[in-house]
């Protein structure tokens, strides 16, 4: 594959995980805040949990981390299961009336589903940037480095990059525990139930 092409595809990429991971997710909870639907309150506030991991992988990109790219793959793994999971959301969320709210959740969960799936099938190839010995060997991993420099530019100026990757590496680890405790404890106690009991 061309540099060039694969420049626009990653960068396309981003454009899409703005789109479907942060703007609109960002919209529909505000929206089921103000319609009161709980359920579907829940389960985005679960998918900005679940999804955090997106955010720590830039953070991990920036400071030239080598895992990020397995954050990257894991997080897009991670999405649709959690999007999908919680079998008394679902319900609830199958059981509510139709309406402009419900049919936009539901065409957002299945095209986030979607996006998600093929992501991480799209992103296996680079799994060998997290792998490899030498610094990123060639703009094929570098590809995926721009954006989240961009980020910083905008958004971290006077930040050195090795602080923001130190900050992605504890955002890592705090993810890691709470994934642990809700695999560990949480999920034997509550089972695919999203509701404390």
């Amino acid at each position: 594959m061309s540099p060039d092409l694969l420049r626009s595809l990653v960068w396309m990429d981003y454009r899409l995980a703005v789109l479907f991971a942060v703007l609109l997710p960002l919209i529909l909870l505000i929206w089921a805040t103000v319609k009161q639907a709980e359920a579907m309150q829940r389960l985005l506030i679960i998918y900005w949990r679940v999804s955090s991991l997106l955010a720590i992988t830039v953070y991990l990109l920036i400071g030239d981390l080598k895992i990020g790219f397995l954050a990257s793959f894991l997080a897009r793994i991670l999405i649709p299961v959690g999007l999908w999971f919680w079998v008394d959301l679902n319900e609830e969320i199958d059981d509510q009336r139709s309406s402009p709210l419900k049919f936009v959740f539901s065409a957002w969960r299945w095209a986030l589903t979607i996006y998600s799936t093929l992501g991480a099938i799209a992103t296996i190839p680079f799994l060998q940037c997290a792998f490899s010995d030498a610094s990123y060997p060639t703009s094929f991993c570098q590809v995926w480095r721009e954006a989240p420099l961009i980020y910083k530019d905008i958004l971290h100026a006077n930040y050195r990059l090795p602080f923001l990757g130190f900050l992605g590496i504890v955002g890592l680890v705090i993810y890691l525990i709470y994934f642990g405790h809700f695999v560990i404890v949480r999920l034997g106690r509550q089972g695919r139930s999203a509701i404390e009991q």
